[in-house]
């Protein structure tokens, strides 16, 4: 049995989630059905949504915001962490300008957060 708390919404419900033999995913402690899946999932597949910034070219302590297009596998998140650290942009970049594709090899692109003009 593993204990998590349940991120999907404010409340944070506490859930107990157990793999059971036959593969099934027994999850208590939900309040809603979203809390359920969100157990389900991270005790199959657990996935995150990375943000986190990279430099911008010419501007010696500037940084611009990303985040990934989408979750990414968590066993995957380190990996991106250092791809991105050797990541430069050139200005000018807009919210949703595709900054990286197929970060750590999962398909899912990182994508500008905030917009920063020349």
């Amino acid at each position: 049995m593993k204990e998590l708390t349940c991120i999907t919404c404010p409340v944070g419900c506490t859930l107990k989630a157990q793999l059971q033999q036959d593969g099934t995913v027994m999850i208590s402690g939900n309040r809603c059905p979203r809390g359920a899946e969100y157990g389900r999932k991270e005790i199959t597949n657990p996935t995150r949504v990375v943000t986190s910034t990279v430099r911008v070219a010419g501007h010696k302590d500037m940084v611009v915001s990303v985040k990934t297009a989408s979750d990414i596998p968590k066993g995957k998140v380190m990996e991106c962490m250092k791809e991105l650290a050797a990541v430069e942009v050139t200005p000018p970049i807009h919210v949703g300008d595709v900054v990286l594709e197929n970060i750590a090899d999962t398909g899912v692109s990182i994508v500008a957060t905030r917009s920063i003009s020349e």
